[in-house]
Protein backbone atom coordinates (compact mmCIF):
# COMPACT_ATOMS: atom_id res chain seq x y z
CA UNK A 1 0.00 0.00 0.00
CA UNK A 2 2.84 2.38 0.82
CA UNK A 3 4.36 1.71 -2.61
CA UNK A 4 1.11 2.59 -4.39
CA UNK A 5 0.87 5.85 -2.45
CA UNK A 6 4.51 6.62 -3.21
CA UNK A 7 3.98 5.86 -6.91
CA UNK A 8 0.91 8.11 -7.01
CA UNK A 9 2.83 10.94 -5.33
CA UNK A 10 5.72 10.53 -7.77
CA UNK A 11 3.33 10.47 -10.74
CA UNK A 12 1.61 13.63 -9.50
CA UNK A 13 4.95 15.40 -9.09
CA UNK A 14 6.03 14.28 -12.55
CA UNK A 15 2.78 15.52 -14.09
CA UNK A 16 3.10 18.85 -12.27
CA UNK A 17 6.67 19.26 -13.55
CA UNK A 18 5.61 18.38 -17.10
CA UNK A 19 2.76 20.91 -16.94
CA UNK A 20 5.15 23.56 -15.68
CA UNK A 21 7.58 22.83 -18.51
CA UNK A 22 4.76 23.03 -21.07
CA UNK A 23 3.75 26.43 -19.69
CA UNK A 24 7.32 27.73 -19.87
CA UNK A 25 7.71 26.32 -23.38
CA UNK A 26 4.53 28.10 -24.53
CA UNK A 27 5.79 31.37 -23.05
CA UNK A 28 9.12 31.00 -24.87
CA UNK A 29 7.37 30.21 -28.16
CA UNK A 30 5.01 33.16 -27.74
CA UNK A 31 7.94 35.49 -27.05
CA UNK A 32 9.73 34.13 -30.12
CA UNK A 33 6.67 34.76 -32.30
CA UNK A 34 6.36 38.33 -31.03
CA UNK A 35 10.08 39.00 -31.50
CA UNK A 36 9.97 37.53 -35.00
CA UNK A 37 7.01 39.71 -35.91
CA UNK A 38 8.90 42.79 -34.71
CA UNK A 39 11.95 41.83 -36.76
CA UNK A 40 9.80 41.31 -39.85
CA UNK A 41 8.11 44.68 -39.35
CA UNK A 42 11.52 46.35 -39.11
CA UNK A 43 12.76 44.46 -42.18
CA UNK A 44 9.78 45.50 -44.26
CA UNK A 45 9.97 49.10 -43.04
CA UNK A 46 13.68 49.30 -43.85
CA UNK A 47 13.22 48.03 -47.38
CA UNK A 48 10.25 50.34 -47.95
CA UNK A 49 12.41 53.27 -46.84
CA UNK A 50 15.12 52.12 -49.22
CA UNK A 51 12.53 51.92 -52.03
CA UNK A 52 11.37 55.46 -51.19
CA UNK A 53 14.99 56.59 -51.56
CA UNK A 54 15.15 54.84 -54.94
CA UNK A 55 12.01 56.73 -56.00
CA UNK A 56 13.61 60.02 -54.95
CA UNK A 57 16.68 59.20 -57.01
CA UNK A 58 14.40 58.41 -59.95
CA UNK A 59 12.55 61.71 -59.54
CA UNK A 60 15.77 63.73 -59.62
CA UNK A 61 17.20 62.01 -62.68
CA UNK A 62 17.35 64.03 -65.87
CA UNK A 63 17.62 60.87 -67.98
CA UNK A 64 14.29 59.20 -68.63
CA UNK A 65 15.56 55.62 -68.85
CA UNK A 66 17.49 56.01 -65.59
CA UNK A 67 14.36 57.39 -63.93
CA UNK A 68 12.25 54.51 -65.24
CA UNK A 69 14.85 51.98 -64.14
CA UNK A 70 15.05 53.45 -60.64
CA UNK A 71 11.25 53.48 -60.27
CA UNK A 72 11.10 49.86 -61.45
CA UNK A 73 13.83 48.93 -58.98
CA UNK A 74 11.88 50.65 -56.18
CA UNK A 75 8.74 48.68 -57.03
CA UNK A 76 10.73 45.45 -57.17
CA UNK A 77 12.26 46.21 -53.78
CA UNK A 78 8.82 46.84 -52.26
CA UNK A 79 7.38 43.72 -53.84
CA UNK A 80 10.18 41.44 -52.68
CA UNK A 81 10.05 42.86 -49.15
CA UNK A 82 6.28 42.41 -49.00
CA UNK A 83 6.33 38.82 -50.26
CA UNK A 84 9.24 37.83 -48.01
CA UNK A 85 7.68 39.40 -44.91
CA UNK A 86 4.19 38.02 -45.52
CA UNK A 87 5.55 34.53 -46.19
CA UNK A 88 7.66 34.63 -43.04
CA UNK A 89 4.69 35.90 -41.01
CA UNK A 90 2.66 32.97 -42.25
CA UNK A 91 5.37 30.57 -41.10
CA UNK A 92 5.64 31.94 -37.57
CA UNK A 93 1.92 31.76 -36.78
Amino acid sequence: MATATSNTKTANQTNAAADSLRDVNEQVLDFGRKASASVLDAYESTFNTFADYQDKVADTSQVEWVSNLAHAQAELTRGVAKVYASTARGLIK
